[in-house]
C-alpha cells in the first residue's frame, strides 16, 4: 500500500473536480442494530433514492432478497451482516447513507469516484468496527466530522479530491493505528494539528492542494516514526521545515513543494536514508543545500529548483548512487559542476540552468550513461565542450546556452543517436558545423545562435529530416544555402539571419511545407527571390532584408494569406509593387524600404485591416498620389513614405488616428496638411523637402478635416483670440470658486476626522473584526498604530499605515475616508456594497487570490472607522521607487519583471474573475513592491464588478487618479477594462521614461502620453540610468514601448485586452525562447519558455493577439525578424 501510495505523490497533484453537493436523510431506525434483511432494504432504498436509476454494475441489488450477502460490491460476515461497501468509479449521485452507524458490523466502507455529494454523516463516527473509510474523488462538502476520532480501529482514512473545508480534526489523534492519512486536494484551512504526532503507526499523510492551510509544520510529525510518506504541497505552510523530520528513518517521499517554506534545509534530512523522492521546489529555501544529503543512498529524484540557494553544488552528492533526477534550476548556486556526478550511473536529468555556477563541464560526466537530459543553460560556464559526451547515447535535450564555451563543436556529438533538442547558442563556439549533427534521425531543434562558428553549411543537412526548429542566426557561416535544405518537411523555423551567405535563395526552399518563419537577413544574397516560397501557405514571417536580392517582388506573394510580417529592405528589388500584395489579410507589418522599387502605391494595400505596426515605402522610386483607400489602415501605428516621388494631397492621411510615427518627406507632396494632432506635432525633417506644402502664398498650412475649408483670415485669428481670452477668464474664475470650496471641504473633514479618531479609539462604538487570514494579533494591537508617525501612503479611498504587531509582524492598515453612508460592512446589500468603498473592497478582496494581488488579511470596524489589513510590502510602491531620488534606480530587467506581473493580476481580474472586476485606479503608486521586488495591485477602493447594473453609467465620483484617466472618461464618464488597460500602459510609458504622467521635465506642458507620441519612439525619451543597458536589452524597451501606445490608443475598442498585453510581454525577452510553436507565438500565446514560468509547467493567461513590437526608428530604417522574439530556452514539462 505505500509503494502505491508513494508512486500516487509525484510532484504534478492530481486534477481537481468541479463538484456540486447536496444532503440527504433516509429513514432512520432507533434500534441499536438491524437485522440482515433490514440492512438490505436499508441499502437498496439509498441506492433507489437518486433520481437517475442505478447504475448496470450494480442491477443485482434486489429489494426482493432477504440478503444483501450475494450483490455486487458488498461483503457480509458468515452471519450475514454487512461488512464491507466497496464501489468504486460508479456514478451514483448520491449522498453518504445516513444513518450509516446502523450497520454495526461495516469494517470498510468504500465509495470513491461516485460523485457522492452533501456532507460525511456526524454518525459515521459510531460505526466503530470501521478500518478503512475511502470516500476519495467525490463532490462531498462541510467539514470533517470530528466524531471520527472515535474510530480506535480505522487504519486509513482517504478523503481527497472532495471540496471539504474546516480545519483537519484534532480528534483524528485518537485513531492510534491510523496508518493511511489522505486530505489532499480539498478546501481544507487552519494549520496542521501538533497532536497528529501521536499517532506512531502512521505511513502516509499527504494534504496537499489546500491552499489555505497556513502556520508552520509542527515538529511533533517528526514523531511519527512510521511514516513513508509526507506531503504538504501547494499550500500556504510557511517557516522553516523542521530538523526533527530527521527522525522519520522510513520516510520514502517528502513532498512539500509550492509553498511559503523558508530558511534552510535541515543536515537531519540526511539521517533519512530510506528517502526516495525529495520535492522541495518553488519555496523561498536559503542557505547551501546540506553536504549531508549525500548520504540518501536511495534517493532517486533531488528537485530543489526555484528557491534561493546558495553557495556550491555539494560534491557528496555524487555519493547518492541510486540518483536519477537533480533539478537545482533557477537558485543562487556558484563554484563548479562536481566531478563525483560522474559515478551516477543512473542520472537521467541533471539540470542546474539559472544559476551561477562556473568552471568547465567534467569529461566524466560521459560515465553517467543513462542520462537524458543535460540542461547547463544560463550560467557561468567556461572552457571546451568535452567530447567525451559523445558516449552519451541517451541523451535527448542538450542545452548549454547563454554561457561561456568555447572551442568548436565536438563531432562526437553525432553519436548521440537519441539527441533531440541541442542548443549551444550565446557562447564563443568556433568552427564548423560537424557534418555528422545531420545524421541524427531524432534531432527536431538545432540552435546555434551568435557564437562565432564559420565555415559552410554542410549538404548533409539535408538528411535531418525530422528537423523542426533550425537557427544558425549571428555566425560567420559563408557560401551557399545548399539546396538540400528542400528534404527539410518538417522544418517550421528557418533562421540563417546576420551570417556571410551568399548566392541565390535555392527554389527548394518552398518545399519545405511546413515553414512558418524564415529569416535570411543581413547576408549577402543575391539574383531574384524565389517565387516558390509562395508555396508556403503557412509562412507567417518572410525576412530577407540587407541583401543584394534583385529582380521584382513576386505577385504570388499574394497566396500567402498568414503571413504577418513580410521585410524586403535593404536590397535591390525593382519593378512594381505587386498589387496582389493586398490579399496578405493578416499582414501586420510590411516593409519595402530602400529598394529600387517604381510606379504607385497600389491601392489594395490600403485593403490590409490587419496591417498595425508598420509600413514603410520609404528610399524607393514611387509615383502618384497616396491612394484614398490608404485611409482605411485605422490600426496603422507607423508609416514612412519619405525619398520617393510622391505627389497629390495629404488628406488621405488625415483619419489614420493611431499613427505614432510618420514621414513624407522628399516628396513632391502638395496642397494642405490635414488638421490633426500627430500633424501639428510632427518636426520639419518629417515634412522637408515637398516643396509645394505649405507655400508662403498659403496663410495656414492645415486643412480643416471637418468642413474641408483651409482656416485663413485676420477677422477669425482676432475673434478666436477673444474667445480664447474669454475661456481663460472663466476658466480663473471658476478655479477660485473649487478652491474656496475644497478649503471648506478639508476644514469639514479634518472636524470629521478628528471626531472619528476620538471615537473609534474609545469605547464610544463596539469594534467589529472578520479575519481572512489566520491572524495572531487583536484589534486593540492595530489601534495603537494608527498614528501619523507610521502613515505610509494616501490613496483615493483612504490613509495607510505601517502597523507593527506584538508578535512581531508587520502588516498595513488603510483606513478609509470617511463617508456620509452608515459604515456598516453589509455584504448583503450590493448596490449599497458596490458604492461605499469599504464594502466594495472587502467584498472584492475577499474573493480572490492571486500571486499578483495584495493579500488581504481581514477587516475591522465601528460606526465611524472602517480599517483594512494587508500584508506590509517592505519595498513601498513602484512610484516611490522610480520617483524617490533617495532610492537606488531599478535596472531593465526589475522593471520589466515588475510590468510582467502588474499585467498578470489585472488580466486575472479582467479575465479570470466572475464577474470581472475593473480596478479603476491603476497608477504607480497602486503597484506595490514585495521584498523580493515581486508586484502587487493594491488599493481596490474603486474597484467595479462588471454585471453592476450601474457600470456603464455616468458617475458623480471621478474614478482614478489624475493622469492616468482613459480620455473616455472625460466626456462619456464610462468605465471598462480598457479603462485600466489605459491607465496600465501610462504605468509603462512612466516606467520606460522615469517621468510622472504630469511631469514638470515634460517641455510644453504635455502629457506623457503626448510626449512619447511626439518623441516617435527615439531613444531619447528612455529614463537615462537605462540607456547604459546592453542595446539587446534597450532594443526590449523600445518593443515595450509599441507595447505601451497600444494600451494608451484613444479608442477603447482599438487597446488590447489585459490577456493581450500579459502574453505579449511575455513573449518580448528574445533571447528566452525555444520548442514553442511559430504560430503560436506570433498570435500572441504566453511564452512557455518565459523562465519565470519554465518550472512549474503552469501556463497562464493566452491570447490570439499579435505581438506589438515597435517599429524601430534607427538610420537605416531596418526591421529585423529576429528582434522578433525568438530566444534560446525550453519550458520543460517536469517528469
Amino acid at each position: 500500500m505505500v509503494k502505491k501510495l508513494r508512486q500516487m505523490s509525484m510532484p504534478m497533484p492530481t486534477p481537481r473536480k468541479s463538484l456540486f453537493f447536496s444532503i440527504f436523510f433516509f429513514f432512520s431506525s432507533s434500534f441499536p442494530t438491524i437485522s440482515a434483511t433490514q440492512e438490505a432494504s436499508f441499502l437498496f432504498a439509498w441506492l433507489n433514492s437518486s433520481p437517475s436509476p442505478p447504475p448496470p454494475i450494480l442491477s443485482s441489488w434486489n429489494s426482493h432478497d432477504a440478503s444483501p450477502c450475494k450483490w455486487a460490491s458488498i461483503t457480509c460476515s458468515p452471519q450475514g451482516f454487512v461488512t464491507e461497501i466497496d464501489i468504486q468509479s460508479v456514478a451514483l449521485q448520491l449522498p453518504v447513507p445516513a444513518n450509516v452507524s446502523s450497520l454495526k458490523f461495516l469494517k470498510k466502507l468504500v465509495i470513491s469516484e461516485a460523485n457522492l455529494t452533501g456532507t460525511i454523516p456526524d454518525d459515521i463516527g459510531d460505526c466503530t468496527s470501521l478500518s478503512v473509510i475511502d470516500l476519495s474523488s467525490n463532490s462531498l462538502v462541510g467539514a470533517i466530522p470530528e466524531r471520527i476520532g472515535n474510530l480506535g480501529d480505522l487504519e486509513e482514512l482517504a478523503l481527497n479530491s472532495n471540496r471539504l473545508a474546516g480545519k483537519i480534526p484534532v480528534g483524528l489523534s485518537n485513531c492510534r493505528v491510523l496508518k493511511s492519512l489522505l486530505l489532499f486536494d480539498n478546501r481544507l484551512g487552519g494549520s496542521i494539528p501538533p497532536e497528529l504526532g501521536k499517532l506512531s503507526s502512521l505511513e502516509v499523510f499527504r494534504a496537499g492542494g489546500n491552499k489555505d492551510i497556513v502556520g508552520k509544520i509542527p515538529d511533533e510529525l517528526g514523531d511519527c516514526t512510521n511514516l513513508a510518506v509526507l506531503g504538504l504541497a501547494d499550500t500556504q505552510v510557511a517557516g522553516s521545515l523542521p530538523p526533527s523530520l530527521g527522525k522519520l528513518k522510513k520516510l520514502q517521499t517528502l513532498s512539500i513543494y509550492t509553498t511559503m517554506i523558508s530558511g534552510e534545509i535541515p543536515p537531519e534530512i540526511g539521517n533519512c536514508s530510506e528517502l526516495v523522492d525529495l520535492f522541495l521546489y518553488e519555496n523561498s529555501l536559503s542557505g547551501s543545500i546540506p553536504p549531508e544529503l549525500g548520504k540518501l543512498q536511495k534517493l532517486e529524484q533531488l528537485l530543489l529548483w526555484q528557491n534561493n540557494l546558495e553557495g556550491i553544488i555539494p560534491e557528496e552528492i555524487g555519493n547518492c548512487s541510486s540518483l536519477r533526477m537533480i533539478d537545482i534550476s533557477l537558485n543562487f548556486l556558484s563554484g563548479t559542476i562536481p566531478t563525483s556526478l560522474g559515478g551516477l550511473l543512473g542520472l537521467e536529468a541533471f539540470m542546474i540552468s539559472n544559476n551561477n555556477v562556473s568552471g568547465s563541464i567534467p569529461a566524466n560526466l560521459s560515465n553517467a550513461t543513462s542520462l537524458l537530459q543535460l540542461q547547463l543553460d544560463t550560467n557561468q560556464i567556461s572552457g571546451l565542450i568535452p567530447p567525451e559526451l559523445g558516449k552519451l547515447s541517451m541523451l535527448n535535450v542538450f542545452f548549454g546556452w547563454q554561457n561561456q564555451l568555447e572551442g568548436s563543436i565536438p563531432s562526437t556529438l553525432a553519436s548521440c543517436l537519441n539527441l533531440q533538442a541541442l542548443d549551444l547558442s550565446h557562447n564563443a563556439l568556433t568552427g564548423g558545423i560537424p557534418p555528422g549533427l545531420f545524421q541524427l534521425k531524432n534531432l527536431t531543434k538545432l540552435l546555434l545562435i551568435s557564437n562565432d562558428i564559420s565555415g559552410m553549411i554542410p549538404p548533409e543537412i539535408g538528411n535531418c529530416s525530422s528537423l523542426v526548429r533550425l537557427r544558425l542566426g549571428n555566425n560567420h557561416i559563408a557560401g551557399g544555402i545548399p539546396k538540400e535544405v528542400g528534404n527539410l518537411k518538417n522544418l517550421n523555423f528557418l533562421d540563417f539571419s546576420g551570417n556571410r551567405l551568399s548566392g541565390k535563395v535555392p527554389n527548394e526552399l518552398g518545399e519545405c511545407t511546413e515553414l512558418q518563419m524564415i529569416d535570411l537577413s543581413n547576408n549577402t544574397l543575391e539574383g531574384p527571390l524565389a517565387e516558390s516560397l509562395s508555396s508556403l501557405s503557412g509562412l507567417q514571417v518572410l525576412d530577407v532584408s540587407v541583401n543584394r536580392i534583385t529582380g521584382p517582388i513576386p505577385a504570388s506573394f499574394g497566396r500567402l494569406i498568414s503571413l504577418n510580417k513580410l521585410v524586403l529592405n535593404q536590397n535591390s528589388f525593382s519593378g512594381s509593387v505587386p498589387s496582389a500584395l493586398g490579399l496578405c489579410s493578416s499582414l501586420q507589418l510590411l516593409d519595402l524600404s530602400s529598394n529600387e522599387l517604381t510606379g504607385s502605391i497600389p491601392l489594395e494595400l490600403g485593403r490590409i485591416e490587419a496591417l498595425e505596426i508598420a509600413l514603410n515605402l520609404s528610399w524607393n522610386g514611387l509615383t502618384g498620389p497616396i491612394p484614398v483607400q490608404m485611409s482605411s489602415l485605422s490600426k496603422l501605428s507607423i508609416l514612412d513614405l519619405s525619398h520617393n516621388k510622391l505627389q497629390g494631397s495629404l488628406s488621405p492621411l488625415a483619419s489614420l488616428e493611431n499613427l505614432v510615427s510618420l514621414n513624407i518627406s522628399y516628396n513632391n507632396f502638395s496642397g494642405y496638411l490635414p488638421d490633426t494632432k500627430l500633424f501639428r506635432q510632427l518636426s520639419t525633417n518629417d515634412l522637408v523637402g515637398n516643396e509645394g506644402l505649405c507655400s508662403s502664398s498659403h496663410a495656414s498650412c492645415f486643412l480643416n478635416a471637418s468642413d474641408g475649408k483651409e482656416i485663413v483670415g485676420k477677422d477669425e485669428d482676432i475673434s478666436r483670440s477673444r474667445k480664447l481670452r474669454l475661456a481663460i477668464a472663466l476658466l480663473i474664475t471658476l478655479t477660485v470658486a473649487m478652491v474656496v470650496m475644497g478649503i471648506f471641504a478639508v476644514i469639514r473633514a479634518r472636524r470629521t476626522i478628528k471626531d472619528d479618531d476620538e471615537s473609534e479609539l474609545g469605547d464610544s462604538w463596539p469594534w467589529q473584526f472578520t479575519p481572512f487570514q489566520k491572524l495572531n494579533f487583536s484589534v486593540d494591537q492595530v489601534l495603537k498604530c494608527l498614528v501619523d508617525t507610521n502613515v505610509i501612503g494616501k490613496g483615493c479611498s483612504g490613509v495607510v499605515y505601517r502597523a507593527d504587531m506584538d508578535n512581531g509582524e508587520v502588516i498595513a492598515v488603510k483606513k478609509l475616508w470617511p463617508t456620509t453612508k452608515a459604515p456598516a460592512c453589509s455584504f448583503d446589500d450590493e448596490k449599497s456594497g458596490v458604492r461605499d468603498s469599504f464594502s466594495a473592497e472587502v467584498r472584492t478582496l475577499g474573493s480572490i487570490r492571486h500571486k499578483n494581488i495584495v493579500r488581504f488579511l481581514g477587516c475591522c470596524w465601528n460606526r465611524n472607522t472602517r480599517l483594512l489589513m494587508y500584508d506590509y510590502m517592505p519595498n513601498g510602491s513602484l512610484g516611490s521607487l522610480l520617483h524617490e531620488r533617495t532610492r537606488n534606480s531599478l535596472d531593465w530587467e526589475l522593471r520589466y519583471q515588475i510590468l510582467i506581473g502588474a499585467a498578470q493580476g489585472l488580466a486575472y481580474l479582467h479575465h479570470d474573475c466572475v464577474p470581472p472586476i475593473v480596478h479603476r485606479d491603476i497608477k504607480a503608486n497602486n503597484i506595490l513592491i514585495g521584498l523580493e521586488f515581486e508586484p502587487y495591485i493594491a488599493d481596490f477602493g474603486l474597484a467595479k464588478l462588471v454585471d453592476d447594473g450601474d457600470f456603464a453609467r455616468s458617475s458623480n465620483t471621478v474614478a482614478g487618479s489624475y493622469g492616468y484617466i482613459a480620455p473616455e472618461y472625460g466626456y462619456m464618464m464610462k468605465i471598462t477594462e480598457k479603462s485600466d488597460v489605459y491607465s496600465y500602459g501610462v504605468v509603462v510609458l512612466e516606467v520606460l521614461t522615469g517621468k510622472q504622467p504630469i511631469d514638470p521635465t515634460i517641455p510644453d506642458g504635455l502629457h506623457i502620453v503626448d510626449w512619447v507620441r511626439r518623441k516617435r519612439g527615439g531613444t531619447g525619451l528612455l529614463d537615462q540610468n537605462l540607456l547604459s543597458q546592453p542595446e539587446s536589452e534597450v532594443e526590449e524597451m523600445r518593443q515595450v514601448l509599441g507595447i505601451a501606445l497600444l494600451c494608451v490608443n484613444p479608442s477603447p475598442d482599438e487597446r488590447p485586452t489585459m490577456k493581450d498585453v500579459a502574453a505579449m510581454l511575455k513573449e518580448i525577452k528574445h533571447e528566452r525562447e525555444e520548442f514553442a510553436k511559430v504560430d503560436v507565438l506570433l498570435k500572441g500565446a504566453q511564452a512557455t519558455e518565459n523562465q519565470g514560468n519554465r518550472k512549474n509547467n503552469c501556463v497562464p493567461a493566452t491570447s490570439s493577439s499579435k505581438p506589438a513590437s515597435l517599429y524601430p526608428k534607427s538610420n537605416n530604417t531596418s526591421f529585423s525578424a529576429s528582434s522578433l522574439l525568438y530566444s534560446s530556452s525550453l519550458s520543460n514539462a517536469r517528469l
